[in-house]
């Protein structure tokens, strides 16, 4: 029988119940439901709202209930409504009515609001190392290519003259702001529901400042209602994990683009590809393509938790229980990503002459034409539509501007002298880029020192 069911008059319908339980995704939180409940019989014990001896037997049956889960000798119920009930229940199995004393002075509502804030907690500090990890490697790899030569790209069109090592700190900026919104949603994220009750605290005289201490929390959420009630800190959260999601999807796109024969800068190992069913020369880039399709998921797990809430009134709704398998997924989903994607993109080879190669074509130099004549007086816009000119010059004789004679750039202006291939060839186009974040090899170590340097 239910632990709540003094109040009717026949069992509940087993369909109901199967609808109506959670354990069977809530039984992950079994450490941190322990965990609460020790801080709340400590509590009680100290407040002299159970005897001490009381307190003493609670906090050490918790205790071996734990240390048997985590070993398999006890099995979760898949009968209990919830890991709650489940935890109480088989606490009350060991020690008779002095394991009913646990739950005076706290309600379901606080309990389930503290595991889940406790969990999700303990979660974050393994994602927030995970996205280091990748930030690291991405910062080793683009050590490596601090002078590799590659086009960057406008409207997926050929625009101007980067490195490598540039294009992936992009990368690595964004994952230090997923960081940093991880954990600033943890910060605030972390006070205590306990103590909220049902909706209305109690009349017990608790020490909702001792229990958020033994907790490890800043202090006790202010609001009784507010803290049963809401799960903002689900949907921040969850809305940081989609950002994270989404940067490591558009990486995934670039990376599927450049293992293709059409721009081949990469190649995975093979460890981190398969094959087709039919085509026996094919090489395909699924991981990358798997991210894309989870980021879609854990999208959908915020439009979850957004909906869920949107219409509910003050203070818990059953609507709520539908929090944990959505959080719980994109927990899920983003972590599996981050350790896919990380030794994937260690063991990726870089094809730095293919790079090199693509820069050379599409006049990404154009600009740097265009500085050129700036530099020796010319306004901007002038020199721009003279550069314009030499371009369409270029493609109507099959020609780069490298390989434009120079008699062609001085019947356009008598400022071009022989010094202008100096200015427009790769090398020189990104070694001049010094401005801060900018793609000069310089810069680049700049960008990567305060990387480092903010991951140590």
């Amino acid at each position: 029988m239910a632990l709540w069911a003094g109040r009717f008059s026949k069992e509940v319908d087993e369909t109901v119940n199967a609808f109506n339980s959670s354990i069977a995704f809530d039984a992950r939180m079994y450490a941190q439901d322990i965990r609460g409940s020790i801080a709340h019989a400590t509590m009680l014990g100290e407040c002299g709202i159970i005897e001490k001896s009381e307190s003493e037997a609670i906090i050490a049956g918790l205790k071996e209930i734990l240390k048997d889960i985590q070993d398999g000798t006890l099995e979760f119920d898949p009968n209990a409504e919830d890991i709650h009930m489940f935890v109480e229940a088989e606490l009350t199995k060991r020690l008779g009515s002095t394991g009913k004393r646990l739950h005076t002075a706290r309600s379901r509502n606080d309990q389930v609001a503290l595991d889940i804030r406790l969990y999700l907690r303990d979660e974050m500090q393994k994602m927030q190392k995970l996205i280091d990890e990748l930030t690291l490697t991405i910062c080793e790899i683009a050590q490596e290519h601090t002078e590799t030569v590659m086009p960057g790209y406008t409207h997926l069109q050929r625009a101007q003259p980067i490195t490598f090592a540039h294009h992936l700190l992009a990368y690595a900026q964004m994952l230090r702001r997923d960081n940093d919104r991880i954990f600033d949603a943890v910060e605030r994220m972390n006070e205590c529901p306990l103590g909220s009750g049902a909706l209305a605290g109690t009349t017990y005289p608790i020490d909702r400042f001792m229990t958020a201490e033994l907790l490890d929390f800043y202090r006790p959420v202010a609001n009784s209602l507010d803290g049963v009630s809401d799960r903002d800190f689900c949907i921040e959260l969850c809305c940081a994990l989609s950002i994270l999601m989404t940067h490591l999807s558009r990486f995934s796109e670039e990376i599927i683009l450049w293992c293709s024969w059409e721009f081949k800068f990469v190649e995975l190992d093979d460890a981190y590809a398969t094959g087709s069913s039919i085509m026996p020369q094919k090489k395909n880039p699924d991981v990358t393509e798997l991210i894309r399709g989870k980021t879609g998921r854990v999208n959908g797990d915020l439009i979850t938790l957004l909906s869920m809430m949107k219409g509910l009134p003050l203070a818990y709704n059953k609507d709520m229980q539908e929090d944990k398998e959505a959080i719980f997924d994109a927990i899920d989903n983003t972590e599996l990503c981050l350790k896919t994607f990380i030794p994937m993109l260690r063991t990726m080879r870089v094809l730095k002459e293919n790079m090199r190669n693509a820069a050379a074509k599409g006049f990404i130099n154009a600009t740097d034409c265009a500085d050129y004549l700036v530099k020796k007086g010319m306004p901007f816009r002038d020199a721009y539509k003279i550069t314009g000119t030499l371009v369409a010059k270029c493609i109507e004789k099959n020609l780069t501007l490298e390989t434009l004679p120079l008699e062609a750039y001085q019947e356009m202006t008598d400022l071009f002298t022989e010094d202008i291939y100096q200015a427009i060839s790769l090398d020189t186009c990104v070694r001049e880029r010094k401005s801060y974040g900018a793609p000069s090899p310089d810069a680049v170590k700049k960008q990567l020192a305060d990387l480092m340097e903010a991951l140590a």
